[in-house]
């Protein structure tokens, strides 16, 4: 079974910790997704390498495994919208961290304009706002595939959703009076 207390790392840190441009563009990468910490950015740019990794062992093997194995890969990146339906294993070696990024649950929910912005996005799903299939997702990295890119909701149970439709009636409200306003001044 092993030992709980002692997780393996999911993620592997840069080989060197101070280059200026690689901080800078994980900077800009951080504002950009509204990501917590650079973990969680290593954590992508270590799956897309697993990717790239098989992808690049796959083209060197001529095996029936390996085409095999090859048809799963490409099966379960189309399943996360990250290549077409049609595409080659070379294309998978296209594949860039902002690729991945994108089919996380709180770019996802901010790119559906369920939050106004990005850090809202994350607030909503940490909070348990935002179902996905009708279950109650709470992890903003949640990756997100194909057939549940479609079926990101706000949970209707939810004190936000509640506050929100309140806030709708009362702008609806105001509108109202402004156009009963202007009706009025244009008859006087």
């Amino acid at each position: 079974m092993g030992d709980p207390r002692r997780l393996k790392k999911s993620y592997e840190t840069p080989t060197h910790p101070w280059l200026k441009e690689r901080l800078e563009i994980e900077k800009v990468l951080l504002e950009e997704y509204g990501l917590k910490n650079k973990k969680e950015l290593w954590k992508s740019g270590s799956k897309l390498r697993r990717y790239t990794k098989q992808a690049k062992n796959l083209i060197l093997a001529t095996t029936e495994q390996s085409k095999i194995e090859e048809k799963r890969l490409l099966e379960k990146l189309y399943r996360y919208n990250l290549v077409k339906k049609d595409a080659k294993i070379d294309d998978v070696l296209s594949l860039n961290l902002k690729n991945v990024l994108d089919r996380r649950l709180q770019t996802l929910v901010y790119k559906n304009k369920l939050a106004s912005t990005i850090n809202q996005a994350r607030q909503l799903i940490t909070h348990g706002h935002i179902l996905v299939n009708n279950q109650k997702i709470d992890i903003p990295s949640y990756f997100v595939s194909r057939e549940e890119e479609n079926k990101i909701q706000i949970d209707t149970s939810s004190n936000f959703y509640k506050n929100l439709i309140l806030k709708a009636k009362k702008e609806d409200h105001k509108e109202i009076v402004k156009t009963k306003e202007t009706i009025n001044e244009v008859e006087a």
